[in-house]
């Protein structure tokens, strides 16, 4: 969909040798390198405090990794923070040990989530998109959300992963496989100093993963697949986005993916009112709580589709609809 002609998409620029769109991405860089911290000091204080404040503390890593997945990994993807291939790379590597997975296997699994933009099934009963709503969903609907955030984790296929990024060329597939072997020797190290890490580590390690599969559920259910500027549902909360980089500005992405996340409030103020034409939705909460949220759809009622409430990044609101 093109935007009119008195919108425009302000890049972000800055004269800096190190980072390539502003300086402000240190923000997520050190938050990468905190994270790596944070993973590393877990194992070695594991045998030395006691059980509670390691139960503690695993829970924050899985939010961790939610905010990791879903705001930096995310942005890294659609704006690598540094000038310098080498430096990409490197802090590639760094934040897939930090979190347990492939930063570049991600960014293929994530272009095809741009690709189909949370597709609905096709005639075959295929999506496009690998983490669409829709692809075990029924009817046309969007699958139950317990199912979808409780074992999309295991639905990971890494072989069709790997031919998408030989699409690319050789560079990314080996970078890929480089990243996973490092998670891989780092993990068993781990265990093998301490079998029973393990059994700590890996359920908090899921957990985060179910964290982000909820977050992404609630960032497209409600959402338009076949309307371009309403794939996504945007939260507009300063805490949330903050923590997330802006990325709970999620209808606002999915429409134009490259605006970088400094600038994303000002892009919303400028699509403000074609996304009220257009009936773009917006809920209160966070997307992770996004089944909090008042005027949810329910499952089932695809086909009563009223315009929902639209509150702007500045705080405006359109007019009140009906829960569908």
């Amino acid at each position: 969909m093109p935007l009119p002609d008195n919108i425009r998409i302000e890049r972000a620029t800055t004269d800096s040798r190190v980072f390539a769109h502003t300086r402000w991405d240190a923000v997520p860089m050190l938050a990468g390198l905190f994270h790596l911290a944070y993973f590393l000091a877990m194992f070695f204080l594991y045998p030395r405090t006691p059980l509670w404040f390691m139960l503690v503390m695993g829970f924050v890593y899985s939010l961790m990794i939610n905010a990791n997945i879903n705001g930096l990994a995310h942005n890294f993807i659609h704006n690598p923070f540094f000038r310098s291939p080498l430096l990409n790379r490197l802090f590639s590597l760094a934040n897939s040990i930090g979190a347990c997975f492939s930063q570049t296997y991600y960014d293929a699994v994530h272009m095809r989530h741009h690709r189909g933009n949370s597709d609905r099934q096709n005639e075959n009963g295929e999506t496009l998109d690998w983490l669409s709503i829709y692809r075990h969903g029924h009817d046309g609907e969007a699958e139950n959300p317990w199912s979808y955030v409780f074992l999309s984790f295991f639905r990971d296929n890494p072989a069709a992963i790997r031919k998408d990024l030989r699409k690319r060329g050789n560079k990314d597939v080996i970078w890929g496989n480089i990243e996973l072997a490092s998670v891989g020797i780092v993990l068993l190290t781990m265990f093998f100093f301490n079998w029973r890490y393990a059994l700590f580590f890996l359920p908090f390690f899921y957990l985060g993963h179910c964290f982000s599969y909820l977050n992404g559920y609630f960032r497209h259910y409600g959402a338009n697949p076949d309307k371009p500027i309403a794939w996504g549902v945007s939260s507009y909360g300063k805490l949330y986005n903050w923590i997330f980089f802006y990325n709970g500005y999620h209808a606002e992405h999915h429409f134009r993916p490259k605006v970088h996340w400094t600038k994303m409030e000002a892009f919303q103020k400028q699509i403000t009112e074609l996304q009220k034409k257009e009936g773009v939705r917006v809920i209160e909460h966070a997307h992770m709580l996004g089944f909090l949220d008042r005027s949810l759809p329910r499952r089932g009622q695809r086909e009563i589709k009223p315009a929902p409430v639209l509150q702007t990044a500045a705080g405006g609101a359109s007019s009140a609809s009906p829960r569908a």
